[in-house]
């Protein structure tokens, strides 16, 4: 079985994927595992200098293996933010990559059953990627925007909660899916889990588990 796990930012949507993990449940951290992939597999790796050129890729430090290029990710961002359609182009070459890791990593190909193993897929942008077809179950975790704002300060701001980092937080939460978005078959198999900070992780996790192993 494979399980969806998505949430908008300061949802804690890792949080609860931790807590999972802790429990013994294999997690699939798309992001982590992109980054993996970009590094490793010399057919994405050439799709993307086909896109963005050479200067993709970077000489790897010194002190690495000699010849390895590495991700130039400062590259990759300036030119997908002044170019916005290159975004698009690169994510048609990244995405189905981690699809296609995906399908390997949990023993299926797109046309087999689904196996008994549980393998959760953590995914900010599980819909927008497309990931979300491949998952019997979707947990969309949730939070009130005050508590994701305040996280996201945070983390990401060293908790200094000014105008102007609000301002740059909400911007960023505005511009991720809303869950009023969802088809009405997304939200079918969607499980919606409130992660406000009032209970427990390890709990949460226990309560989701329940939930799952109770949904028809």
């Amino acid at each position: 079985m494979l399980i969806g796990i998505t949430g908008g930012i300061g949802s804690g949507k890792s949080t609860i994927a931790h807590a999972l993990a802790a429990q013994g449940y294999a997690v699939y951290d798309c992001d982590k595992e992109a980054k993996r992939i970009i590094a490793q597999d010399k057919d994405v790796q050439a799709a993307i200098i086909a896109l963005l050129g050479e200067e993709a890729f970077r000489e790897a430090p010194s002190d690495q293996v000699p010849s390895t290029k590495v991700y130039n990710t400062a590259y990759v961002a300036r030119r997908v933010f002044d170019e916005p359609e290159l975004l698009d182009a690169l994510n048609a070459i990244v995405h189905p990559a981690v699809k296609k890791d995906i399908l390997q990593r949990s023993g299926l190909t797109a046309k087999q059953s689904r196996s008994k193993a549980v393998l959760f897929i953590e995914s900010a942008i599980l819909f927008e990627s497309g990931l979300d077809v491949l998952c019997d179950r979707i947990v969309r975790v949730e939070a009130p925007e005050e508590v994701r704002l305040q996280r996201v300060l945070a983390r990401d701001y060293g908790g200094q909660d000014t105008p102007d980092n609000r301002y740059k937080v909400r911007a960023r939460m505005h511009a991720q899916m809303s869950p009023d978005r969802m088809t009405a078959g997304q939200a079918a198999k969607t499980i919606r889990l409130l992660n406000d900070g009032k209970t427990p992780v390890a709990r949460l996790a226990g309560e989701l588990l329940r939930e799952i192993a109770n949904k028809p």
